[in-house]
């Protein structure tokens, strides 16, 4: 059984991995956060420099609603592999889904609902 932090390190290397296969690239920060049931993982440096150069084209809605879309289609179509990836790390199931991006500051966001809190041992205190 994991501690809580290792849960959440455990997602952050997975999603991390996903990111460097799936999309091919990995982010320049991540962070994971195990709240009960609620699973926040916030990416950060995730747009490519072309995605960067598309944002900041003129009309400026045009090119950010491109980028939402194409990525959170990835997303959808690759939900069964980020499942498995919060399963491996939490041994729970996932419900819900949820996800965004920013094309202002390059942050990235999933929220998984879980099908209930992890189980995690106490970290022991030195």
């Amino acid at each position: 059984m994991k501690t809580h932090g290792e849960m959440e390190a455990a997602v952050s290397d997975g999603i991390r991995r996903f990111e460097q296969g799936y999309m091919g690239r990995g982010p320049r920060g991540i962070h994971t956060h195990l709240f009960g049931d609620l699973l926040v993982v916030r990416l950060t440096g995730v747009l490519t420099s072309a995605e960067q150069h598309l944002a900041q084209t003129q009309p400026a809605e045009k090119g950010r609603d491109l980028i939402k879309q194409v990525r959170t289609h990835l997303v959808e179509n690759a939900r069964p592999i980020l499942e498995a990836v919060f399963h491996e790390a939490a041994g729970v199931r996932v419900v819900s889904l949820h996800y965004d991006i920013s094309t202002v500051t390059g942050e990235e966001i999933i929220v998984a609902t879980l099908s209930e809190s992890p189980a995690c041992r106490e970290t022991k205190v030195r």
